[in-house]
């Protein structure tokens, strides 16, 4: 059993039938040292053009607008619409095309096209495409690709070591942007995105009520800190604990490229500034901790725009097992990665305290539940999306936490509970499942695998089925059969894939990382690397799907998302191209969604908002070509692709610092 029809966990509106839901994003334990990170990267401006995205149509020749590192492969896309919103935009390509330096205008290299698959139309883009392969071009510069007979350009790229460091940056930046309680000064979040600290303020975070005692000033506590989770500002406790575990699992992953100079509050205290938000994590799950070694579940917050503004009170869920058994894993892997940081060792000493306290605390309570924003829980309009899961969920983040914690503390108890539960997880149980829905549970046994007290039996197992999943038909065969011409293979666009995309180019790095199977580690860097290329930009719509990009090279970057800080409508902050500021840059937005995206049922009858028809795109579109840059609430509904998530911004940070 291989993907079948899975749809990827959704955030707020979505849940996927039949899978269990788990912290969103991957988590591997290692070392694998690259190349160092660039300069700090300064705020980006908006770009000059007043020119809404909306109108944009897709541009013939397509590239990653940050650039290719000098070893890779590098191929451009020739796009000839056939069908969709653009199949009217027709494009014949020509025979020869050039690469172009742009300082000086002079043709480094020229060669011909390789149609794909035979001149088909590809059925997930709508399109007929041509490869532009100019691989040979290596040396350090600023190109574009020019078609000889036409004169048609492509945007501008650049090759070298660091393309991708101001980049990297400016995504985990994000999380900056994201902290609830935390002050936004002009020095670190540029003029633009200044902010004042958020919900401190008379029934805010500072002392927050239990939901269903709202008058009880007993049970007033202080849950401040902690990441908005997505374009709702709420927090919550197990996906915040995934988006902890991911981050420092970035940080393990490469260490050699992080640095002290992301130009956030923490910057220049001898710890790299990854870590450091990592802690920000940290420091609010510890908040959340009762003294039982128990988690409590989530905090409601308000919204505003700015998030300075928003006066709402602040209510908080009880403890529940799975917010306590993933804030386990994220207590175990802080404490060992901090513990080697002498200015931290005391405070990863007091995080292996919290990491078996709330293990034994689940241990003993293995099935308390507790559904926010639902009816029968008493609990309409606590938070939005629902992170409460079912039996096999809370298994498996007891087997994830179990992980960690034998990481940790060597203890065989946590060994003992790993071997005796492993072969429950899908990647065994499902003879050798593999899935980018699945990359928490694959990673931590990949990395259970790989520590030196692991059982080998357990450990064999466990690196066996991974490797046979990955040479599956579900993906070398993908890769090596060039089954998408824009080269970065996912079965389905769903809520969220542009988040799928970015985990399955890990999954192809992680069979370098953890030394299984037979491919090299070039082969492994190249099918990755395809997907990084289509978040910057090799995709139907020339589209860099990081917003606000522009002071970093993108030329068609994301405009526009849904949240309620750059909500529909700001003066300031709705659109990059159009609003004073647009969005805080660096963020990834959810993407394509070819089967959840619609406008409000009741349409066009309930509103005049609605128009005429639904908006096409995303409506009744290619998969690849659902999406549309717009930020619309009800009853348009954008969010089911223009929505962020803290869960699709971490596994595109883990992707690409793995990219060297």
């Amino acid at each position: 059993m291989m993907y079948g029809s899975f749809s990827f966990e959704c955030r707020k509106f979505f849940v996927a039938a039949g899978v269990s839901m788990l912290p969103v994003g991957l988590a591997a334990c290692g070392n694998d040292s690259g190349s160092a990170a660039a300069a700090v990267t300064a705020a980006p401006t908006p770009a000059p053009t007043p020119t809404p995205s909306t109108m944009l149509l897709g541009p013939a020749i397509v590239i990653d607008q940050f650039g290719y590192l000098p070893s890779h492969q590098k191929i451009a896309v020739i796009r000839d619409p056939q069908t969709g919103f653009d199949a009217s935009d027709s494009h014949t390509p020509n025979t020869t095309y050039d690469v172009v330096n742009a300082a000086t205008n002079a043709t480094v290299y020229s060669g011909g096209l390789t149609p794909w698959n035979g001149g088909a139309e590809d059925s997930s883009s709508g399109d007929k495409v041509w490869h532009f392969d100019f691989s040979s071009v290596t040396a350090d510069g600023e190109y574009f690709i020019q078609d000889r007979q036409r004169g048609e350009k492509s945007a501008r790229f650049k090759i070298g070591a660091n393309v991708y460091a101001p980049v990297l940056k400016a995504a985990v930046r994000a999380f900056f942007y994201q902290r609830a309680g935390q002050e936004k000064t002009v020095a670190n979040a540029g003029v633009g995105w200044a902010d004042a600290a958020s919900h401190l303020g008379p029934g805010q975070d500072r002392n927050a009520r239990l939901y269903s005692a709202k008058e009880d000033a007993s049970t007033e506590r202080d849950v401040t800190g902690g990441w908005y989770d997505a374009g709702d500002f709420n927090k919550y406790t197990s996906w915040t604990a995934g988006y902890t575990v991911d981050l420092l699992q970035s940080y393990l992953g490469n260490q050699a490229i992080w640095t002290d100079d992301y130009n956030i509050p923490e910057s220049g205290n001898g710890i790299p500034d990854i870590v450091d938000e990592a802690k920000w994590g940290l420091d609010w799950l510890s908040r959340m901790q009762e003294p039982n070694g128990s988690v409590l579940s989530i905090v409601g917050l308000s919204s505003a725009s700015p998030p300075s503004a928003a006066t709402g009170p602040s209510y908080y869920g009880p403890a529940n097992t799975s917010a306590t058994l993933n804030s386990a894993s994220a207590y175990a892997l802080g404490a060992k990665v901090l513990g080697d940081i002498p200015a931290l060792a005391s405070y990863a000493s007091a995080l292996r305290t919290r990491a078996e306290n709330a293990w034994n605390w689940a241990d003993a309570n293995p099935s308390v539940i507790f559904r926010n924003n639902d009816a029968g829980y008493g609990s309409e309009g606590l938070g939005a999306g629902q992170q409460e899961t079912d039996d096999r969920g809370r298994a498996n983040a007891k087997l994830i936490a179990a992980v960690y914690l034998y990481d940790l503390t060597g203890k065989p108890v946590y060994r003992d509970y790993v071997d005796a539960n492993y072969d429950q997880a899908n990647l065994i149980r499902w003879n050798n499942y593999v899935s980018p829905y699945e990359g928490g549970m694959q990673l931590a046994l990949l990395c259970y695998a790989s520590l030196p007290g692991a059982t080998s039996s357990t450990a064999s197992a466990v690196r066996n089925a991974y490797g046979k999943g990955m040479e599956s038909e579900w993906f070398w065969d993908k890769i090596t059969g060039e089954a998408d011409p824009y080269m970065a293979y996912i079965p389905d666009y769903i809520w969220g894939s542009n988040s799928v995309k970015s985990v399955e180019a890990s999954l192809y790095l992680d069979l370098v990382r953890f030394g299984i199977g037979s491919r090299s580690e070039t082969e492994a860097m190249q099918a990755a690397a395809g997907y990084v290329h289509y978040l910057h930009g090799v995709n139907p719509f020339g589209k860099v799907y990081l917003t606000n990009m522009y002071s970093l090279g993108a030329t068609n970057s994301t405009n526009q998302i849904f949240h309620s800080w750059f909500e529909d409508g700001s003066a300031k902050w709705d659109e990059a191209k159009i609003s004073t500021y647009g969005p805080a840059p660096g963020i990834l937005v959810g993407g394509p969604n070819a089967s959840q995206y619609d406008w409000d049922p009741r349409c066009p009858a309930i509103s005049s908002l609605c128009g005429s028809e639904r908006p096409s795109p995303p409506y009744g579109q290619p998969p690849q070509k659902s999406y549309k840059d717009f930020n619309d609430g009800w009853p348009l509904n954008s969010w089911p692709v223009a929505e962020n998530s803290n869960g699709y911004q971490v596994n595109y940070i883990r992707m690409l610092s793995r990219m060297r």
